[in-house]
């Protein structure tokens, strides 16, 4: 089977990349590299080009037998949205709906999304289910919310299998220390933290410490890239074989504040970390947390790698040495 991956190059699409190709998947990557980095490129062919441009995609179908897509091609800095919400609606929506034309074209018609929590907005439960009122509060969150409309019309109209991962917070490196984190700008609180006591970042500031949470600061499910990589060859080997589209969380199902968080890099490291407190940033919620239930059960997913501990160990392994960062 080949399959296309969509920004393949990127953080976790370079993950599953890796996780595909251990399978014994053919890969094709397509990828700007606008963010994504070709040292993060584990394998199979690699075609640089943009999907804002129908040419390149549409001539990759015709000359690959593509059959299924992975995509993970997207803005993804919820606080940017904010700031350029034409960049990312014309963007996200743009690009999903040009690779679905290539699809369509060529009789494509197997597709796992990359999609997240932030189609749920401000959670009215936790952990939060896929049946969640979805009522995103951002921009980016918009995005993710229309592409997962686009699809489900897609299916009704002409017969397209999707999976809709929803994911939480992605965090961690690769166990083997070949691939990890590598975004500019850094926005993720782990990255952010192990930057700092490298010296490779001046500040380190905490984004509200009077949320009503037991000390303070918000609470994130962190779940390991390794993990949320083999949920994807999970989703697409159950869409292959049951082509039942879905929409499917992926997260931990535990919560750690962001002072848990600091205080296990300390201990990891054994280094002492400080920040500076700071006002809360637009969009943020106290608390994110997902049910894995239904990853599980539809999946069969388990989680091997998403203890706090090794995220971060496996994640300071990859930043001490990756001198580009």
């Amino acid at each position: 089977m080949k399959v296309l991956v969509c920004g393949g190059a990127g953080y976790i699409g370079s993950h599953t990349v890796k996780a595909l190709l251990r399978e014994g998947y053919e890969v094709v990557v397509f990828d700007n590299f606008s963010s994504g980095r070709e040292e993060l490129l584990s394998g199979g062919e690699v075609i640089r080009a943009d999907l804002d441009d129908k040419g390149p995609i549409r001539k990759t179908f015709q000359s690959q037998e593509i059959g299924a897509v992975l995509h993970f091609a997207s803005l993804i800095q919820v606080g940017e949205s904010y700031l350029n919400p034409q960049r990312y609606y014309t963007h996200n929506l743009s690009t999903s709906l040009n690779l679905l034309e290539a699809m369509l074209e060529a009789d494509v018609r197997t597709i796992i999304f990359s999609s997240s929590a932030a189609v749920y907005g401000i959670p009215q439960e936790t952990p939060i289910t896929e049946t969640h009122p979805l009522n995103p509060i951002n921009p980016y969150g918009y995005t993710k919310l229309f592409v997962e409309r686009i699809l489900q019309d897609y299916e009704k109209a002409y017969g397209l299998k999707f999976i809709s991962l929803r994911y939480f917070n992605a965090a961690g490196a690769d166990p083997d220390g070949e691939l990890g984190e590598m975004h500019d700008p850094e926005t993720h609180l782990i990255p952010n933290i192990l930057l700092f006591l490298l010296g490779k970042k001046k500040i380190l500031e905490l984004y509200g410490t009077d949320f009503p949470t037991p000390d303070g600061t918000a609470v994130r499910d962190y779940i390991h890239v390794t993990d949320l990589a083999e949920a994807h060859v999970l989703a697409l080997r159950k869409l292959l074989s049951t082509p039942e589209s879905e929409f499917i969380n992926l997260g931990a199902s535990r919560g750690h504040s962001v002072l848990d968080v600091i205080k296990k890099a300390e201990e990891v490291t054994g280094r002492k970390v400080r920040f500076k407190a700071g006002p809360q940033r637009l969009g943020d919620v106290p608390v994110l947390l997902a049910s894995k239930k239904k990853a599980e059960k539809k999946l069969g997913w388990r989680l091997r790698h998403s203890e706090l501990e090794t995220i971060i160990e496996t994640a300071w392994k990859w930043h001490r040495k990756t001198p580009g960062l």
